[in-house]
Parts: structure tokens; C-alpha cells; sequence
């Protein structure tokens, strides 16, 4: 039997099976929510569910390496669809987005993004309706069957505003399944908190080897923004600190690294991380701005978005770990550009993350920027 004809087989059996939302297998604009998927021990077991588990593995493993970009790696999701014992050994084969960098399930969103290369997204934004909708990939495509990652709907409120993060551009609502966290701002607008509805699994701490389809639900502070005011209202771009709650400064320090201490000659010798105090180590993450040059020529600030962004905003930026001087951490560890985000049309924005960040939190930190910040501004 061909490749090509077990997928037309999967698809035949997707048809087949009623007990199983449409919406976990089509080839919509956007990952579908864990209420698509149906408990594994209501799946009903198909004729498929006899195949021989090295057969099994090897037909998902293909299937996994073969369909590696939307729409066409719905047909993984559509694996994990199948019966219960597909779903295991799909749990098994796709791999966390650190380690493949690919996002599949609607819990990739929250987990980190990989270490070498960034995961490249886009932001539309839609003045009317108040709405910012995260999609997978360089740029909006002509034939606009982008995949939808995230939305998020602006909501003011008298004393703050808060962004409604959700799976779907179409459900805002904090009861559905689909909601996924807000980010809250204070009535200056200048600091902003990011709230997760869901575990601890984008933390850079915990390192799951598969990447499983469910979205386990509960709430937490995930990080805060905050905006410097710019009393003065001397020339220059925004400036911003993001604390990461849920990530250890440990993550962006590579091994060994060494800290710098003072001894009674008056020398400087070099311990090991492992000497280092844990409680240093073990602080949150804090991402602050990657440093502008100013340009005589052009009388502007600018940044190398290496062709990413292409039109000049304010609120366009880079950031990059804050990284305590007395850690003798390597150079390209302080200049590493863990998220960028810029303009690159009306209403079009582009979005780049890489570990430790998950989606869900370089989106929320690109959202923040949306918000009215005279105050910030030179």
C-alpha cells in the first residue's frame, strides 16, 4: 500500500467517524480547541486499531515528517483522531516545539519555542473590531488560508483594558474552551499583566519530551510589561521590561557559565554555574529592549530586523535577556533576540519567537504594544 493511499484511507475513516468533531480534522485557519478532540475512551476503535504498533509507528512517524507545514499537518492532528491507540503512539512521535519546531497541537502554543531558529508569525489587526489574530507563518498568503494560532478582542473596562486571548477568532467568551488567558493593563496603560488559563506547561522548566494534545485548565500570573514613562519626553523609542514569572534566568544561561567574584588579593577568580546561589539562578526571566543606533541619514532609530519589518513604527522592537553583569555569561547570550515584533503593512505585523517564550506569551507581550502609551513616547 503507497503513502499517498493510507492518507486517502485516513481520510475515509475521518468521514466515518461521527463521535468525532469536523473541526478536529478540517483544514480551517486555525488549531483546533481540546473540545474537539473526543476522550480517548470514548473514541470508537476502527478497523485500524489492529494494525501491529511497529506498522502503527512507522505509518504516524511518516505521516509526522511528511506533512510539516498548515494545512496539510492536519493530517497529524487527524493521527491522534483515529482510535485510542493512535492517539498514544501520536502522543509519542510529535515532538515538543523546542525540539522540532513545529506547532501541532493547541498545547504547542504553550510550550517554548525552539532554541536554534525562531517560530515566524504574523499579526493582523483589525481597528473595527478591536480584534489581533496571530497567524503561523512569513506573511499573509495570497490565497488567505493562513493558520490561525490565537486571537485576542480589546476589551475597556472603566479602571483598566484587558485582551481576551482565545483559540478562536469567533469565541471570546471566558467560559468556552477555547479561551486560553488575557493580558490586563492599568488605567496609564503602561504595565500590563499576562494571565495563563492553562498549567504550568509553558515554563522552560518543565521539558515534556511529547507534545500531547490536551489542554489541562487552571490559572496563573504568567509575567508582566511595564512601559517607562517618559517624563522628560526626550527623544527615543519605547523602552520595556518583561518579567517572566514562569521562567528561571537559568534558561537563557548556557553550560558551564561562571560568576565573577573578589577574593582577599584582590584578583578575580571563576566558580562554576552549580557554585553560583541557586536563588540567582532561579529568579524570573527579565526581557528588556535590545538597544537602537540612531541613523544620521535617516534621522530615525533603527534595529536589523534581518528583512523582517519594513515599515518604521514605534512600536517595533526586540528584546533580549537582562542578564546580571556578575554572571560571566557569553556575549551572544546577552545579544540573543528571544522576540521581535515590527511593522511590515496597515495593520500587518510580524512576530518572531524563540525559547524560552511560548506563542502564547510573545503574543501577549506583542499585544501590549497596541495599547495607547503617550506617556512612553519621545
Amino acid at each position: 500500500m503507497s503513502f499517498k493511499s493510507i492518507l486517502r484511507d485516513l481520510k475515509e475513516v475521518r468521514d466515518g467517524l461521527g463521535g468525532i468533531s469536523k473541526r478536529g480534522w478540517s483544514k480551517s485557519s486555525h488549531i483546533a480547541p481540546d473540545h474537539t478532540m473526543t476522550p480517548s475512551e470514548n473514541i470508537p476503535q476502527s478497523p485500524w486499531a489492529s494494525l501491529p504498533p511497529e506498522l502503527l509507528h512507522e505509518i504516524i512517524r511518516r505521516v509526522e515528517e511528511s506533512e510539516t507545514a498548515w494545512p496539510a499537518r492536519a493530517a497529524v492532528v487527524s493521527c491522534a483522531s483515529v482510535c485510542k491507540s493512535w492517539r498514544g503512539i501520536t502522543m509519542e512521535t510529535v515532538r515538543v516545539p523546542e525540539q522540532c519546531g513545529k506547532l501541532t497541537f493547541p498545547i504547542s502554543l504553550k510550550q517554548p519555542g525552539p532554541r536554534d531558529l525562531p517560530i515566524q508569525c504574523f499579526i493582523k489587526r483589525n481597528r473595527a473590531t478591536a480584534t489581533y489574530i496571530l497567524y503561523y507563518g512569513l506573511m499573509p498568503s495570497e490565497m488567505e488560508n493562513d493558520k490561525l494560532l490565537l486571537a485576542a478582542r480589546r476589551v475597556r473596562r472603566a479602571t483598566c483594558t484587558d485582551f481576551v486571548i482565545s483559540l478562536s477568532a469567533k469565541n471570546f467568551s471566558r467560559r468556552s474552551s477555547t479561551y486560553v488567558g488575557k493580558l490586563r493593563s492599568g488605567f496609564l496603560g503602561t504595565k500590563f499583566t499576562i494571565y495563563d488559563n492553562q498549567t504550568g506547561s509553558s515554563t522552560a522548566q518543565a521539558q515534556p519530551k511529547q507534545a500531547s494534545p490536551k489542554l489541562p485548565a487552571t490559572s496563573y500570573t504568567s509575567g508582566s510589561i511595564t512601559y517607562e514613562l517618559n517624563v522628560l519626553r526626550t527623544r527615543g523609542p519605547r523602552r520595556m521590561h518583561c518579567v517572566m514569572d514562569s521562567i528561571p534566568l537559568s534558561s537563557v544561561i548556557s553550560e558551564p557559565s561562571v560568576v565573577k567574584e573578589e577574593v582577599s588579593s584582590g584578583e578575580t577568580s571563576s566558580t562554576d554555574k552549580e557554585n553560583i546561589s541557586p536563588s540567582l539562578l532561579d529568579q524570573p526571566l527579565v526581557l528588556k529592549n535590545k538597544s537602537p543606533r540612531w541613523h544620521e541619514q535617516l534621522q530615525c532609530w533603527c534595529l536589523n530586523f534581518k528583512g523582517r519589518v519594513t515599515v518604521a513604527s514605534v512600536k517595533n522592537f526586540q528584546l533580549v535577556a537582562d542578564i546580571d553583569p556578575s554572571l560571566d555569561a557569553l556575549p551572544e547570550e546577552h545579544e540573543r533576540v528571544i522576540l521581535q515584533f515590527g511593522k511590515i503593512g496597515k495593520d500587518i505585523f510580524t512576530m518572531d519567537y524563540r525559547y524560552p517564550l511560548s506563542a502564547f506569551q510573545a503574543f501577549a507581550i506583542c499585544i501590549s504594544s497596541f495599547d495607547t502609551k503617550p506617556a512612553c513616547e519621545g
